[in-house]
């Protein structure tokens, strides 16, 4: 006799046990098997209801006790999901499609992260062509950074529950018409609104699903995987960046931003027809993991790494501003001082999360490298000449980048349940998403309150790096004292 019943409680399904919800249909020990339907996409696991109601699973009916088939005063049935499930084992950490999912994450963080990293190009121009103060426009790209981190507990939770294709689509859509609508913008509003809040969005949509996507593929490696995905904002760093050199005199900004756009959807169309999710969705459970920040680990590192990103973007933001300000640059050099900026961040994103993987672990990587990038802030104060300058762009870039990429390494790190990777993911980009709105407009503030001297937001910057270090060392000593684990 077949019976559909609800499961009542809750039990853990990576584990091999069924979840609040879940359809079972039961078959009566008496009967024989030939009433079952059958579906290969269907959890073969047996599980025996007892008295209480309570639910124990067992991997087939060669691994439960005979006396459970044998035994009548309990009813014993024999269970089969009607949800299709499938124990998509350990992550690969090799071979074509995993390494296929580095490669479009690269792209994705080319056409977001290095467009973000650009920004200095912009900043410059629109300072001069709007005739705006330096911290009215740094509001632009704050802004888009602020939504591209902060929309992604939503966007983690919606990849997740199985969201992904939607929630990338709408993605690569917003992002290419906020390219494009910034194209048409001739106030300082318009462009707020298409290069700050729409490619802000768009951003958002793309970053931390694949992301997510990505850390599934890879294990022993993934510090690695992810360094590599993540040295595409270098690669965006200089596309971007050189072709706003040659194109804005020959052409002007509307066909420039146009070309941008141009590059950033022939990309974002490989990418959603390449990427491929590989864990199971987990439709149920809140938007936010309460039980996350519970850790105490986890809640020191999204505490650090809010400190840290209050002060690494200000030199991605005013680099150029100070070279040309300051050193005397033309404003074609100060676009090239940003491209090595942003170039030496493929070493930066590479490098450190490669010894990470073989050595030390990513938290344990990262904390120098906050370390010498704070030391590099206050450095930046004494720089009075171009070569010196460059000097302190090519050590920055390497340093900088490395924050940028052990960071979410070390977040994946931190997360040892894979269905739970979006929305751990996704609230410490929530976090973080203030810091970035809010660091690069203080230094602009400052720069105007010093009279257009640097020295107060480079203090500022290399302040908020030196006590997010402080943080990060208190959650590697929560999570362990012994010098040398590897985390």
């Amino acid at each position: 006799m077949i019976e559909t019943r609800a499961i009542s409680g809750t039990q853990d399904r990576s584990a091999g046990i069924l979840e609040r919800g879940d359809e079972i249909q039961t078959i009566s020990p008496d009967s024989d098997d030939e009433g079952a339907p059958e579906s290969s996409a269907r959890d073969d696991r047996f599980v025996s209801l007892t008295e209480k109601g309570d639910i124990e699973a067992y991997p087939g009916r060669n691994g439960a006790p005979d006396e459970l088939y044998k035994k009548r005063e309990t009813p014993v049935t024999r269970t089969r999901t009607k949800r299709s499930w499938k124990d998509p084992g350990p992550p690969p950490d090799a071979g074509m499609s995993a390494w296929a999912q580095v490669i479009f994450g690269h792209l994705v963080v080319m056409n977001t992260w290095g467009f973000i990293n650009s920004f200095g190009v912009f900043q410059t121009y629109y300072v001069t062509a709007l005739g705006r103060p330096p911290s009215d426009i740094s509001w632009i790209g704050s802004f888009q950074v602020f939504l591209l981190f902060f929309i992604g507990t939503f966007t983690g939770r919606l990849t997740d529950a199985g969201y992904f294709r939607p929630v990338f689509l709408f993605g690569s859509f917003a992002g290419v018409i906020g390219v494009f609508m910034a194209s048409l913008s001739t106030k300082y509003w318009q462009l707020f609104l298409a290069q700050g809040v729409c490619c802000g969005l768009g951003n958002g949509s793309l970053f931390c699903p694949s992301l997510t996507i990505l850390s599934t593929y890879f294990s022993k490696k993934r510090s690695l995987a992810i360094g590599i995905a993540a040295a595409g904002s270098a690669t965006g760093g200089m596309i971007f960046p050189a072709m706003v050199q040659q194109l804005l005199p020959r052409v002007g900004f509307a066909w420039t931003m146009r070309a941008l756009g141009f590059v950033q959807l022939g990309c974002l169309i490989i990418c959603n027809i390449g990427i491929r999710p590989r864990v199971p969705p987990r439709r149920t459970g809140e938007l936010v993991d309460w039980v996350s920040f519970k850790e105490v680990p986890y809640v020191l590192f999204a505490i650090g790494m809010f400190f840290n990103f209050w002060g690494v973007y200000f030199a991605f933001y005013y680099l150029g501003s100070f070279a040309r300000n300051t050193i005397g640059l033309p404003y074609t050099e100060s676009i090239n001082l940003l491209i090595v900026l942003n170039g030496m961040g493929v070493v930066g994103r590479i490098v450190p999360n490669y010894l990470a993987d073989r050595y030390s672990g990513p938290l344990n990587a990262l904390i120098p490298v906050v370390i010498v990038t704070s030391v590099m802030c206050f450095c930046w104060i004494a720089v009075s000449s171009r070569g010196g300058l460059y000097a302190w762009a090519v050590i920055y870039g390497i340093v900088g980048a490395a924050i940028q990429s052990l960071f979410p390494a070390t977040l994946s790190s931190l997360t040892t349940d894979l269905r739970k990777a979006g929305v751990r993911m996704g609230q410490v980009f929530s976090i973080v998403s203030f810091a970035v709105l809010t660091g690069p407009p203080i230094g602009g503030e400052l720069i105007q309150r010093k009279g257009g001297d640097f020295e107060y937001a480079q203090i500022f910057a290399g302040l908020a790096l030196f006590t997010g270090c402080l943080f990060l060392l208190a959650a590697r000593w929560t999570r362990s004292r012994q010098l040398r684990v590897k985390m």
